[in-house]
């Protein structure tokens, strides 16, 4: 029998063996000490000089990159400025939703599709992508992947995160991943091991990471704290000056200096009485602590420019909203490259794997897609809609719903909005409840369009034309009666809103005053927005009429 499975291969393009299935369900690299990957491993931060952090440098540039991994994970624990800015990195990514597209339409890549969708659903790839994203400031990440077999489907139960220290990165090619063991190195396992590279540099793995950079800003941050450490402590305190004669034994003397120490500490001298001590004033405290906090600030900064691109979003500086929405844009811009990283990652090894192991090889897979699509603010979208709307834009309700994060609502929601089924339509003149009817004259041409801005510009052209005032005068009654039909049938409170409201916006405030039910403000909005087009309308007819009876009076020399 073959000790390969034919058509399977790992990440890497290499083929399968039989006995790497077994390993999948298993944890193959626990943490430990007697596997050469003890949980913690020595301290290299305290005491540290340039000298000492260049040969770090240097030994991992050399393929000896242990006591580097251990240094960089004390420097997130140790530089604080870096750690807020690096975590702020990796919990924008980490939050991002994750959007999955079918290979294709067919049937078949719906259900590897929806495999992989309902895989998420169970948040194994959300608690551990934090994780993944450490390797933004070592270089790469890695995560052991347990495999969980069951009826139907084959996922990752679990993603382990084990720490770079864990791991050497090849001295032949500088880019090669192997896993620590008591028996030197060893490939990382095919299908067992989430590899993520995060190269934050053009170069070898151990150089990409952000940490690189940060080393030498953290160290020369950590000598600044240190000597203003030692500023503060000594700050505004009095020298203590002893004074001891000639006739002082040894045994005086120490005393003296023993006091001078319990009392004062460092800030202290001792001398004999013949002898004379000047104290040189130096600079002013104040300016000395001034230089401490602006080396300290400008240190910081660096990082943040380093870490996110822009200062503005950790450190307050001048600048105003402008330069805020300037700066965010530049993290927006890293937020989206760390997600294509991390997408590309999720779509070369984990779901061809889950999809293969579940359905068999195919040839082509589900992809994942990390991040915010590129959406119109919303403000922006609700007033574009308002107004194009009102032209005439059509809009799907469950794109909107969509983006407002709202759900279709079921049988025995209650509700509050909508507007009732015979108020769906754009209210018109013509859709508008109104008593009766008024025949325009058949030689006004009248377009019966929805709307009725069609209608009355037909019918006000003619008039223009003709000026005939028996069409005015119908035009007119036809206006009355809509306006009576508009207003017939509402309750007292609302027609007196509607005698007392001077404009649409301040009926609407009346109307919303009442605290009517749902379909009543709907109702009552609804002829608002019938009456406030004949009342255009109307302005319009009586400034005609007025042309009509100026053209009159030039005609008959101001006779009326």
């Amino acid at each position: 029998m073959s000790e390969t499975l034919s058509g399977l291969v790992d990440e890497f393009n290499r083929p399968i063996r039989r006995a790497d299935i077994a390993r999948l369900r298993e944890e193959i690299s626990p943490v430990g000490g007697q596997f050469a990957r003890p949980p913690f491993q020595g301290h290299l931060a305290f005491g540290i000089d340039p000298m000492r952090l260049g040969a770090i440098i240097k030994a991992a540039d050399n393929g000896s990159t242990q006591e580097w991994f251990i240094l960089a994970e004390e420097i997130e624990e140790l530089f604080p400025h870096y750690a807020a800015t690096l975590s702020k990195r990796r919990r924008q990514v980490a939050q991002l939703p994750i959007t999955i597209e079918d290979a294709n339409e067919t049937p078949e890549a719906k259900k590897h599709g929806d495999l992989v969708r309902d895989w998420l659903k169970t948040n194994v790839l959300q608690h551990a992508m934090f994780h993944v994203l450490d390797a933004i400031g070592k270089g790469f990440s890695v995560h052991e992947i347990v495999w969980k077999a069951e009826p139907g489907r084959v996922v990752p139960e679990r993603l382990f995160y084990r720490p770079q220290r864990f791991f050497e990165v090849s001295w032949q090619d500088g880019n090669t991943i192997w896993l620590r063991s008591e028996n030197g190195f060893e490939d990382l396992a095919p299908h067992k091991f989430l590899l993520h590279l995060h190269p934050n540099k053009s170069g070898n793995v151990v150089r990409g990471g952000l940490s690189r950079a940060v080393a030498f800003l953290w160290m020369f941050s950590s000598f600044t704290m240190k000597d203003w450490a030692l500023f503060v402590q000594a700050y505004g305190l009095p020298v203590r000056l002893g004074r001891y004669g000639p006739e002082a034994s040894d045994t005086d003397k120490r005393t003296l200096w023993r006091a001078l120490l319990s009392i004062a500490g460092d800030v202290a001298a001792m001398i004999p009485k013949s002898m004379e001590m000047e104290f040189v004033k130096g600079a002013e405290n104040n300016a000395g602590t001034e230089l401490y906090l602006k080396r300290a600030d400008f240190l910081d900064r660096q990082v943040s420019k380093l870490v996110l691109g822009s200062t503005a979003g950790t450190d307050a500086i001048a600048g105003g909203h402008a330069v805020g929405k300037e700066h965010r844009a530049v993290e927006e811009d890293v937020e989206r490259h760390d997600a294509g990283l991390l997408a590309v990652t999720l779509n070369q090894q984990i779901i061809p794997a889950m999809v293969a192991f579940t359905f068999g090889p195919q040839l082509a897979y589900p992809t994942a897609t990390i991040g915010r699509p590129d959406m119109v603010p919303l403000k922006e979208a609700v007033d574009a809609l308002a107004v194009l709307g009102g032209m005439g834009l059509k809009v799907k309700a469950s794109e909107i719903r969509e983006r407002l994060q709202f759900t279709e609502p079921e049988d025995g929601d209650e509700l509050v909005g909508g507007v009732p089924a015979k108020m769906d339509e754009r209210v018109t003149v013509e859709n508008a409840p109104i008593v009766g009817k008024v025949d325009i004259p058949n030689d006004v041409d009248v377009d019966d369009k929805p709307s009725g801005h069609g209608r009355w510009l037909g019918a006000l052209t003619a008039l223009q034309s003709e000026a005939e005032p028996e069409v005015i005068d119908q035009l007119v009654a036809r206006l009355a009666e809509d306006a009576a039909g508009a207003l017939n049938g509402l309750t007292g409170q609302v027609r007196a809103a509607f005698d007392q409201a001077h404009s649409m916006q301040d009926l609407v405030h009346r109307l919303r005053a009442l605290k009517l039910k749902p379909d009543e403000l709907a109702e009552a909005m609804a002829r608002g927005m019938a009456l406030a087009e004949i009342v255009g309308q109307a302005a319009v007819v009586q400034e005609l009429q007025g042309q009509h009876q100026a053209a009159r009076m030039a005609r008959t020399g101001g006779a009326a």
